[in-house]
């Protein structure tokens, strides 16, 4: 890889470098692939940043599919992650809650056909059949 040497320019002349397609194949690669950023190999290797963009243009697969490369802080990453661990546990306490509904369903049913007592739907209390009185223009009358 090019390594940047202090490079003063010479009776004031900027110095005009040259990186072989090899090298800026595989800094887009390294961008492509998350392991350094624009801004990285900007620093690690003297490279402007419209350089490094035109590279891009050029060799990244990425860009030549049309594909869009979503960046997130590492932080919203780690929430996303927390979030769908906490889906994934909520999921296994609504199903052991099922098993016990079905659970104790099953065992109301079975008690009821041992006393011979549909226990769903008498609970062997008689149930009221309302308020008692009601008020109809002025007049009441008992039910």
């Amino acid at each position: 890889m090019a390594q940047r040497a202090a490079q003063k320019p010479m009776n004031g002349k900027r110095i005009r470098r040259y990186f072989s397609e090899d090298f800026r194949k595989q800094c887009v690669r390294e961008i492509d692939r998350g392991i350094s950023t624009v801004s990285e190999v900007c620093k690690a290797h003297g490279v402007s940043a419209a350089a490094v963009y035109k590279w891009l243009g050029r060799y990244s697969v990425m860009r030549k599919k049309g594909l869009v490369q979503v960046v997130e802080a590492k932080s919203a990453t780690r929430k996303v992650l927390a979030l769908r661990q906490e889906v994934q546990e909520l999921h296994a306490i609504v199903g052991e809650k099922q098993l016990r509904i079905e659970f104790l369903e099953k065992l109301i049913e079975l008690a009821g056909e041992q006393h011979g007592i549909d226990l769903k739907k008498s609970t062997g209390v008689r149930q009221s059949s309302g308020s008692g009185t009601t008020v109809k223009h002025g007049k009441t009358t008992g039910r």
